[in-house]
């Protein structure tokens, strides 16, 4: 089973793996920077033959889905890599990194892509819990690195409430692993997802029932779907901005893939209670307390944190929908929202860099004092909001026409949260351009260090306005995969 990890499906995850263990031994921040960009572009590079690759081990399972997801992930470690060297030199030129913290953070930052990674890629249950335990634990440091008391207690409550979450995900690996066995006997194919998919036809109802209970709440946890998402403001506003720009979007991903597995395993079988309801409830609450908490914020970070649980609960819904139109539009959700929130918050981190502080205040009329950062982050604003051409427009209105086909009344409370959560982003963004610009208080970025978010911008800007005939075949393939 081992050897699996020496293919080049393995390499997806050893590349910044194996990076991060030499990273750890390098005091030159400088060099230990140039590394961590090669070790995230290896991964995307590697990642990028995951179409022709695919097939099912012991331990790694490349699918349409685990593919995709692979792709995203390591194309936005790759930027978020490009975007960390500028952004940490800055935080050690002004003090607020050390030489020790500085090799820590390049360590943890690959650690934390590898085994996110490895989660996605791994078919089976336990390597898939192990490695997002791993990816949370080395996020956690990460967001403690400052060592400010904030920080200390925002990657506290990162670790407490994650470490329940993920407690009672293992509790529903168990379960998932009993229901398997009458089928396919002990051993090593009872925990692969493979085999699950094929046994779950025939595997008992209630303790796939059980099974799901426990991963919905435990995975949940890792997704920010309320009311499990608490950690998440904190860890956004505290932590190093590289790697909200990677947690926004990856972490939640890696969650919701499993729970959407989860689900199809329960679609399957005729005794299992329907999964669609309570991922649908948990996506409307998620996304209408989101959409009412923004009205509240005025730290950027936090406010953006809110929008991500509200877009996990948009994706969540449409999985629990069910079918392959909403299981398309739902996949496409998390494409565009993980493109666009890693922009959002490479921009955010700059204009804080700038202005000296992350509060909305700080940043008013960015667009005027600095045009090229304001702009970028007026069009990821403007894009977050699901206003057209981007992506996430035509996400949502699939979602959307779909729910008014299948549920006309959800379609009344999805319409709501998208109404309220779009009039605040749209409120941040008249701030944004139209304020009093605030006095610099740190350097500006140069017009090199936006490529990485214009990069994000313009997929989404091509999801949204041109989608080409081969993305749409091949979101169509995963939703039928995994419907």
């Amino acid at each position: 089973m081992i050897a699996e990890l020496f293919t080049l499906p393995g390499f997806v995850a050893l590349a910044p793996l194996l990076t991060a263990v030499l990273v750890a031994f390098v005091a030159d921040a400088a060099l230990a920077a140039w590394l961590v960009i090669g070790g995230a572009t290896a991964a995307f590079a590697l990642a990028c033959a995951l179409p022709w690759q695919q097939g099912a081990g012991q331990l790694l399972l490349v699918d349409p889905l685990s593919a995709h997801m692979a792709l995203l992930t390591s194309f936005v470690g790759m930027t978020t890599s490009w975007f960390s060297r500028g952004y940490i030199a800055v935080e050690q030129q002004a003090g607020r990194l050390d030489g020790p913290r500085l090799r820590q953070y390049h360590a943890l930052f690959l650690a934390f892509l590898g085994f996110m990674l490895l989660s996605l890629l791994a078919n089976n249950l336990g390597v898939t819990w192990v490695a997002i335990e791993a990816a949370t634990l080395a996020a956690v440091i990460v967001v403690g690195l400052p060592r400010t008391a904030e920080a200390v207690e925002a990657s506290w409550k990162f670790f407490i409430l994650c470490g329940v979450g993920i407690a009672l995900a293992l509790f529903g690996v168990f379960v998932l692993y009993l229901a398997a066995l009458p089928v396919l006997g002990p051993g090593l194919p009872a925990m692969t997802w493979s085999g699950l998919a094929q046994a779950a036809p025939q595997a008992r109802g209630t303790l796939l029932n059980l099974a799901f209970v426990f991963l919905l709440l435990g995975y949940g946890t890792k997704a920010g779907l309320a009311p499990l998402h608490t950690w998440m403001p904190d860890a956004h506003a505290e932590g190093p901005t590289p790697v909200s720009a990677v947690l926004a979007g990856s972490i939640l991903n890696v969650a919701l893939v499993a729970i959407l597995r989860t689900r199809s395993l329960l679609a399957a079988n005729a005794e299992a209670i329907p999964p669609g309801p309570p991922l649908m409830a948990l996506g409307l609450l998620s996304l209408v307390l989101a959409a009412l908490s923004l009205w509240r914020r005025r730290d950027v970070k936090r406010f953006f944190a809110f929008s991500t649980v509200e877009q996990s609960g948009i994706a969540a819904f449409a999985f629990g929908l069910g079918g392959p139109p909403a299981v398309f539009a739902g996949v496409l959700h998390m494409t565009a929202h993980t493109l666009i929130k890693s922009a959002i918050f490479q921009c955010v981190g700059r204009a804080a860099q700038l202005k000296g502080g992350q509060n909305f205040a700080d940043i008013a009329g960015l667009v005027v004092s600095h045009r090229a950062l304001g702009l970028t982050l007026a069009a990821a604003i403007a894009a977050i909001a699901g206003l057209p051409p981007f992506g996430l427009f035509t996400s949502e209105f699939l979602i959307v026409m779909e729910t008014a086909r299948r549920q006309p009344i959800l379609s009344v409370v999805l319409g709501f949260g998208l109404v309220v959560s779009t009039w605040a982003l749209a409120t941040r963004l008249i701030d944004l351009c139209t304020g009093t610009p605030t006095p610099d208080r740190g350097p500006a970025p140069g017009r090199l260090a936006l490529v990485p978010a214009w990069l994000h911008l313009a997929v989404t800007l091509l999801l949204g306005l041109l989608m080409p005939a081969t993305v749409v075949a091949w979101l169509s393939g995963i939703a039928v995969s995994v419907r």
